[in-house]
């Protein structure tokens, strides 16, 4: 049965959930077009293409300013070559003008002082995932963090959080997952686990709630209410 009070462990989403990453991602993104001869984008279009990992953000970047579709052959030899590049220039701009959200730290301190374990589950390549949560002084508060790449599949697939099931041996009534995108709703879903949907992040302009969370939190430390009063 699905109740807060028997969670044990909180997975987190990482981009538009702990981190607002995408003033990097957009300044990554447009040095990869400049490299290329392309027009900048527009951070605010960046913010709509994040969410299922690196790759997916530059077909759509790249379907965009060539105005190709994103399965098109030739704009899949295009970012076979572009990838690389867009890596790269990522790893330069990681920390630059990314910014927590209100309130993170302290109510990850005050559930890991509470016991839960505690995880990252991104679609964020792992090789980006973890300098990031060390520049912000994270790093200590989880016990196991998966980027998108670290499993052989990433969410919306359940996957990683079905990893963490058995990393933990938790029943699935143990876990909740917390994102602000319909893929961490749909992968809680398919792995059978509870989850909440933050409205701040980025979920495609799509209101979080219409993916069917257990609950919709509209700041960070509102989560407390649902683990911390039990």
């Amino acid at each position: 049965m699905m109740q807060w009070s028997n969670i044990r462990a909180i997975a987190f989403d990482l981009d538009g959930t702990l981190i607002d990453s995408v003033p990097d991602l957009a300044a990554a993104t447009n040095a990869t077009l400049a490299q290329n001869q392309y027009q900048p984008v527009t951070e605010a279009l960046v913010r709509s293409w994040v969410g299922n990992g690196a790759q997916v953000l530059m077909q759509r970047t790249l379907s965009y300013v060539s105005a190709m579709p994103e399965d098109a052959p030739e704009l899949q030899v295009m970012l076979k070559q572009i990838m690389p590049q867009f890596m790269h220039h990522y790893g330069e701009h990681l920390q630059k003008h990314s910014r927590l959200y209100p309130g993170v730290v302290d109510t990850l301190q005050r559930l890991k002082q509470a016991g839960f374990k505690l995880a990252i589950v991104t679609n964020k390549p792992y090789r980006f995932t973890v300098p990031l949560l060390t520049a912000f002084g994270l790093d200590d508060l989880f016990s196991e963090v998966l980027g998108g790449d670290s499993l052989a599949k990433m969410k919306p697939d359940p996957m990683p959080l079905q990893h963490l099931l058995k990393q933990w041996q938790l029943d699935e009534s143990q876990l909740l997952m917390i994102g602000d995108s319909k893929n961490d709703i749909l992968a809680a879903k398919a792995a059978n686990v509870m989850s909440i949907g933050l409205t701040y992040g980025y979920n495609y302009g799509e209101d979080i709630g219409l993916s069917l969370p257990h609950a919709i939190c509209e700041n960070f430390a509102d989560i407390e209410q649902y683990l911390l009063s039990q």
